[in-house]
């Protein structure tokens, strides 16, 4: 992960935890020659299955994070508005 990727998380208090489940469960958004994962309701599904609920995870439902087409995480914030798919 790059210094910028790992400051970001620290500044923002997002766990890396949550970085793994948008990797693994976030639907894709492409945007500006990378990738933008987020927790949309077809996300939210897949995670509530998988963790059995959302109660453990929901502060963190907002975050969303960019990736690189190399698979690089390059950086995750909070969402302030709604993603125009």
């Amino acid at each position: 992960m790059p210094i910028h990727a790992q400051e970001r998380l620290q500044q923002r208090a997002i766990p890396p935890l949550v970085i793994e489940l948008l990797e693994q469960f976030g639907s894709p958004i492409r945007t500006y020659g990378a990738e933008r994962l987020i927790f949309d309701k077809t996300a939210r599904r897949r995670l509530t299955r998988y963790l059995g609920g959302l109660r453990m995870i929901e502060p963190w439902l907002t975050v969303y994070a960019v990736v690189a087409d190399d698979g690089c995480l390059v950086t995750a914030s909070q969402q302030r508005r709604h993603h125009r798919r």
